[in-house]
């Protein structure tokens, strides 16, 4: 197993093959299509193990792993680094052996700038970011250090905005506001990017963010965390306005790239894996 990865979560079951893991299929639809004898394993880790299972990856040989929650800050002591994002939130989800030494990355974010490249080159752009959870946090830095111009997070809670704002003004010097979400949002005019970071619209397709539809311009880049359904009405509404919207498996399948990039140093095929991902998840 010196060429192997592991993904563990606690939702997860060890018995769980692709059929039921839909990451899972992804990247084993990589490895195969690029004539990998490799495998990416599901198993589930509870929290009271975590130090234990790493230090099973790292004497198997492990290429690297992902981790879900609850697991991606607990995980950060039990590792040898830090890359430059992961380090900035405080938050890993893939692991990297690198010259012997377990490296922890968040590829959240990558994957989702990857996928807004497709539509927008985010440097100097003004950006409205709703949620301030993890997903929102790995997407801000990565676009930070991207080189967004101005940040508005748009979040329920103060604190956990006010936390994101003041990191991404204290730690990458940029412009970055908070205001509190009470009641419709209006999209301030000279935004070039919206983003749903929250979950808003998980699992649900009539799930709508309390945001003035009429503050959303044409040529706007929408873009949606949340990938089932693939079209949500976030992605809807903002579609029929005129935006150029993103939908959240492009995030989902950049994250995997990512990862099998950093895992192998091969640049896997993207249509491969979402065909892969899409079939895995019905649609």
């Amino acid at each position: 197993m010196s060429e192997g990865s592991f993904l563990h979560e606690l939702t997860g079951s060890m018995s769980q093959g692709a059929a039921g893991n839909p990451t899972v299929a992804m990247v084993e639809a990589a490895f195969a299509h690029h004539g990998l004898h490799w495998r990416y394993v599901n198993m589930e880790v509870t929290p009271e193990d975590l130090g234990d299972a790493v230090r099973g990856a790292r004497a198997l040989g492990f290429r690297g792993f992902n981790c879900s929650l609850p697991h991606k800050v607990a995980v950060i002591p039990h590792l040898d680094g830090l890359g430059e994002s992961a380090a900035l939130m405080g938050a890993v989800n893939c692991v990297v052996r690198r010259d012997g030494k377990l490296i922890g990355e968040n590829t959240d974010g990558k994957g989702f700038l990857k996928s807004l490249e497709t539509a927008i080159d985010p440097k100097g752009k003004s950006v409205v970011l709703f949620g301030a959870g993890g997903a929102a946090r790995a997407i801000a830095v990565e676009l930070g250090l991207a080189g967004v111009k101005k940040f508005t997070i748009v979040n329920r809670s103060e604190a956990r905005g006010s936390s994101l704002a003041a990191l991404l003004r204290d730690k990458l010097n940029l412009d970055a506001e908070l205001v509190v979400w009470k009641g419709s949002y209006r999209v301030p005019p000279g935004t070039d990017i919206v983003i749903n970071g929250t979950s808003i619209g998980l699992y649900d397709p009539d799930a709508c963010l309390d945001l003035d539809l009429e503050s959303l311009k044409p040529g706007m880049v929408v873009a949606d965390v949340v990938f089932n359904p693939v079209r949500t009405r976030f992605l809807e509404d903002a579609s029929a306005r005129g935006c150029v919207a993103l939908d959240g498996l492009g995030m989902l399948v950049n994250q995997g790239i990512v990862g099998v990039h950093y895992w192998t140093g091969l640049v896997p095929d993207a249509e491969v894996m979402r065909r892969a991902l899409e079939s895995a998840m019905g649609v």
